[in-house]
């Protein structure tokens, strides 16, 4: 079956947690013959959004727009702060996890999951500086400092920002085997621990 993948991009995005895992995706459907993984962002509202440091993206699709996708995966940044005030986007996250196969979140786009209450009861990570702003927002997570990503089955967190990739290339393994996901990262070039989860993550 061929996954679709839905990254959740917004004002404010940070650029490499939401292009990397794009690129893992896109890069292992495009080297097996798309067949695999087909990868999307969506956006809640149309038109062009300005990513960290000024990067303009325009999204694929809206939420009202995009079908629902097996993979939804939310990055983080400093744009994320706003979307925990947001409660119709909050109860579409939490509409599609009742559907989706996998929700994701890289660094403080676990804000957003917590702020769904899709983090109760589990094991959480985030971005470095964000460990007592999770803490505040998903009272009911686990917190576990010093992790690059969390796989609790149905629900994944990353650390911050190139933790990403590593959690996108689990997810690849996972879902499609360790060797689909070795050649991903050697045709990336990127220099992939396939044990990645007990890393510590440098401040």
């Amino acid at each position: 079956m061929r996954r679709l993948v839905d990254i959740l991009v917004f004002d404010e995005v940070e650029v490499l947690d939401f292009a990397g895992p794009f690129e893992v995706f896109a890069v292992t459907d495009s080297l097996n013959n798309q067949t695999l993984f087909q990868t999307t962002t969506i956006a809640e509202n149309p038109g062009t959004i300005r990513a960290r440091n000024g990067l303009k993206v325009v999204p694929e699709h809206t939420l009202e727009s995009a079908p629902r996708p097996q993979i939804l995966i939310v990055p983080g940044g400093f744009g994320t702060r706003p979307l925990l005030r947001r409660p119709a986007l909050l109860e579409w996250i939490r509409q599609t996890a009742r559907t989706a196969e996998i929700v994701a979140s890289v660094c403080t786009g676990s804000l957003v999951l917590g702020a769904a209450g899709l983090l109760d009861g589990l094991g959480a990570t985030t971005h470095h500086r964000a460990f007592d702003e999770l803490r505040t927002v998903a009272p009911h997570a686990r917190v576990e400092e010093g992790r690059r990503f969390i796989d609790n089955g149905s629900v994944v967190t990353a650390a911050g920002i190139s933790a990403g990739i590593d959690m996108s290339l689990h997810l690849v393994s996972r879902l499609a085997g360790a060797e689909v996901a070795r050649r991903t990262a050697d045709y990336m070039e990127y220099r992939w621990v396939e044990d990645a989860t007990g890393l510590k993550v440098e401040s």
